[in-house]
């Protein structure tokens, strides 16, 4: 059996942990926000209590390389992790978790940290490679679409009006 892979991508966000983890975990949303290899975007089925919680499954993207996703853990504002449990990828046993922690400057650092095993024997770091830019390429989108929710000033210093 092929090793367990792991990586992360660090990306920085100038949205509160709330406002970031609103958008991460709407798997209705994705679609809007998350680029061309998510053209599609909806809930299969809610996780109670919420509908992005534990046990909610979405699918991104258009068949043969849509993902269906089991979402894992759910700490509102702090964290998101999923498993994939079906789709196109060339992978087995993939988890990604996504934490979030509030900046000094009021921002998000976001750590996009994932786990899984080539389906392919011999094709670790081809894999990873790939995978890796997709998550970036998530991230950085996550960044910019939620760098428009961010709170004004006066709240983001503490002031108030």
């Amino acid at each position: 059996m092929n090793p367990m892979r792991c990586f992360t991508v660090e990306t920085p966000s100038p949205a509160t942990p709330a406002s970031v983890f609103a958008v991460l975990a709407d798997g209705d949303g994705w679609a809007a926000w998350a680029g061309p290899l998510v053209s599609r975007s909806h809930s299969a089925r809610p996780g109670p209590p919420y509908p992005g919680g534990v046990g909610a499954v979405r699918v991104l993207g258009r068949r043969p390389l849509a993902t269906r996703e089991e979402i894992v853990e759910h700490v509102p504002d702090r964290r998101l992790a999923w498993t994939v449990r079906g789709g196109g990828l060339p992978v087995r046993d993939y988890r990604v978790a996504v934490d979030l922690a509030a900046t000094s400057t009021g921002g998000t650092a976001a750590v996009w940290t994932a786990t899984f095993r080539p389906a392919v024997p011999g094709t670790c770091r081809l894999t990873e490679a790939s995978l890796r830019r997709v998550l970036a390429g998530f991230a950085r989108r996550l960044a910019t679409a939620t760098s428009a929710v961010q709170p004004p000033a006066d709240l983001r210093s503490g002031r108030t009006t």
